[in-house]
């Protein structure tokens, strides 16, 4: 069966441009111009496979945040990605922290976006094959890392976290004070991203972690080489 994109998109060339590059590559691609029209949709027909949503969307400045956060609670695994012509650190920032999986300036080249597309959705088939036991739960300390409901605790509080974040805490943790480089973070996470965007991740985790324990220091920065969890 044909995976379903969700373009939530007001600039009509781009989404057409959008719609015929990824119907080549064998894509279901559906096209929404505002956050109301997509919500509708998807209250109706489900939810897509993969939502690809710009920022500003017709008269809502910031509509594409607000249906992100919209759908993210709806499900904490669908794969997003913000597509903007907005390219501040700034808006990044906001993006991730609503729980988006990725967030692109329109001036990249369709092969990267492909390639950031299919990347997130190998990490929902891996999701969805994976194989859960009770040895894949970790305990780090206070953490308690459960693979089945792909969920974090810290001190009996849960973490929440993104999937993404999740899998880069679950990579930093499963070996403690060994040192994984941004690529082996992207890798675990099955994303395809710049260092810049996996250090903002990394931000956004450790603010999470200090959110309910100020004294939190055991994701550490290996500097020129990555990140590590520290046991200490």
């Amino acid at each position: 069966m044909k995976r379903q994109i969700a373009l939530v998109e007001d600039e009509a060339a781009i989404a057409a441009n959008y719609k015929a590059a990824f119907e080549r590559l064998g894509f279901n691609v559906d096209i929404y111009t505002t956050r109301a029209q997509a919500l509708d949709e998807f209250a109706s027909k489900g939810l897509p496979d993969l939502a690809i949503i710009d920022v500003g969307l017709a008269d809502e400045y910031e509509g594409g945040f607000d249906l992100c956060r919209q759908l993210r609670e709806q499900s904490a695994t669908l794969p997003i990605i913000f597509l903007t012509a907005r390219d501040s650190e700034l808006d990044e920032v906001s993006g991730l922290r609503l729980g988006a999986d990725d967030y692109l300036t329109k001036d990249i080249s369709l092969p990267q976006m492909v390639a950031r597309v299919k990347a997130l959705l190998r990490r929902v088939d891996a999701l969805n094959n994976q194989i859960n036991s009770p040895s894949d739960s970790l305990t780090r300390g206070p953490m308690l890392i459960d693979n089945l409901t792909m969920t974090i605790s810290w001190q009996g509080q849960p973490v929440e976290l993104t999937l993404t974040e999740f899998w880069i805490v679950h990579a930093l943790a499963k070996y403690p004070g060994q040192v994984k480089s941004r690529q082996q973070l992207m890798d675990a996470a099955n994303v395809v991203q710049d260092d810049n965007t996996i250090t903002t991740h990394i931000k956004r985790i450790r603010q999470k972690f200090k959110s309910l324990d100020q004294s939190f220091d055991h994701i550490r920065t290996a500097y020129g080489m990555g990140y590590r969890w520290s046991a200490e």
